[in-house]
């Protein structure tokens, strides 16, 4: 366990759960104390309350440089376009270089409207600009993505709380959901930065990417037990499609 990323106490923990099951239970066959480890780990991870997307929608994608915010936005309009939905992206990551250029790629890969500024301009005007049109056009779904910061940077995190005042006060009758995008292959580093989103911003749920082909990505089972930040999404893949909605139990079984 602890090499997949899940933290030492709460690998202790589990363990401890499973020493009393297989003494109450008098279970000797390796198969049944794996069962019922699979049974203890999938509980944890089901100890976050699951969110389920009700319409209208904002959905804001937070999280440090480089985890895959803005390739996450695509696939999230992909999926929600299967479910029938109409989709908006809005590039309020007017800080990094390119950022818009490459998320109106993946808008067109999509067949999505993108809301998008000039680069160096004010992230919360995008924001505003793409409520504005949701709502003139009733879409079902506005995703927004943002520039990666360093979870220590007070700033940055402020810039991010003011996005969130904008809709709030632009849209109140819209679903709001805050997601963190942490990669798998971070280890328990994302234990932190996942802390101190969820300070600033009272986090919703988190979207895993980078799962494709990784017994990794353990610390979410800290996060749901700890935090009580649900695990909404999986990116396993490189393609549009390779977004899914999390699973615990394949998860589980893939660690194991």
């Amino acid at each position: 366990m602890i090499s997949s990323d899940i933290s030492v106490t709460c690998a202790e923990e589990i363990v401890e759960d499973l020493r009393a099951e297989v003494k109450q239970e008098k279970l000797k066959e390796k198969e049944f104390v794996v069962n019922c480890l699979k049974d203890i780990m999938r509980e944890k991870l089901e100890e976050a309350e699951p969110i389920e997307v009700d319409y209208p929608a904002v959905i804001m994608l937070v999280g440090v440089n480089g985890v895959g915010k803005t390739t996450t936005v695509g696939k999230l309009a992909a999926y929600f376009l299967r479910q029938g939905k109409s989709v908006t992206v809005a590039a309020a990551d007017t800080f990094r270089a390119a950022a818009g250029d490459q998320l109106s790629v993946w808008a067109e890969r999509a067949k999505v409207r993108i809301v998008k500024h000039e680069e160096g301009s004010d992230p919360s005007a995008v924001v505003y600009d793409a409520l504005s049109s949701a709502k003139a056009r009733a879409t079902d779904v506005v995703i927004i993505d943002t520039a990666g910061r360093l979870h220590v940077k007070a700033n940055l995190m402020e810039e991010l709380k003011k996005m969130t005042r904008v809709v709030a006060r632009e849209y109140p009758q819209a679903n709001f959901y805050k997601l963190l995008v942490l990669d798998a292959t971070t280890g328990n580093n994302a234990v932190n930065q996942a802390n101190v989103f969820d300070d600033a911003l009272e986090l919703d749920g988190i979207v895993l990417t980078k799962l494709d082909g990784s017994a990794k990505g353990g610390f979410v089972v800290s996060l749901c037990g700890e935090l009580g930040i649900p695990v909404v999404f999986a990116g396993v893949g490189e393609k549009i499609d390779d977004l899914e909605q999390f699973d615990s139990e394949e998860f589980v079984n893939n660690i194991l």
